[in-house]
């Protein structure tokens, strides 16, 4: 009996290298650099000339759901690379003046409605953060380490035993942008 395959392929941009071994992806690109472990993934990718073939065994859900996992890790790797990710958050303040700093792979955030201690977010990877007035920007190359680099400053303000109709402060997520 012979074994069916589910089969995709993802077009690559030009002056993208994608290279496969031992489990290890790795995009290069103008903007860096992405190396993903998929090494728990039991999937066949050949890289061609101008785009990548996944093969996953099997015709279940569960394999059509590995196959787009490997086909959306490669397409977000590849736009990645050449673009960039650029999350844009909001500082919102009603009660207490709220001023966010970034030191070192944290994000400081003081003042939050009126605490005494500081509240910290790390940086996941290689994102660059950057705060302009009332506006946090995160921008990177990996659109996983981006976005939970923006989720971690998101979660540092989530306010409990607070009615959030009233108490609206925190640091929220206004933007996403493939490219600066």
């Amino acid at each position: 009996m012979s074994t069916k395959f589910l089969e995709d392929s993802v077009n690559i941009p030009e002056r993208v290298a994608v290279k496969y071994e031992a489990g290890q992806l790795t995009v290069e690109g103008s903007k860096g650099k992405v190396v993903k472990d998929i090494s728990h993934i039991p999937a066949e990718i050949e890289v061609q000339k101008g785009n990548v073939v996944v093969r996953v065994p099997g015709r279940s859900r569960k394999a059509k759901a590995m196959l787009g996992t490997v086909v959306s890790i490669i397409r977000n790797a590849a736009e990645g690379v050449s673009k960039g990710y650029t999350y844009k958050l909001k500082v919102v303040s009603s009660h207490f003046p709220i001023s966010v700093k970034v030191a070192g792979s944290e994000v400081i955030i003081s003042n939050f409605l009126g605490e005494r201690y500081d509240r910290r977010a790390k940086i996941v990877g290689d994102v660059k953060v950057s705060v302009k007035g009332d506006e946090v920007i995160v921008s990177g190359v990996d659109k996983e380490t981006v976005g939970q680099t923006a989720a971690n400053i998101e979660n540092a303000t989530r306010i409990g035993r607070k009615d959030p109709r009233k108490f609206l402060d925190g640091i929220y997520l206004a933007e996403r942008a493939a490219g600066p």
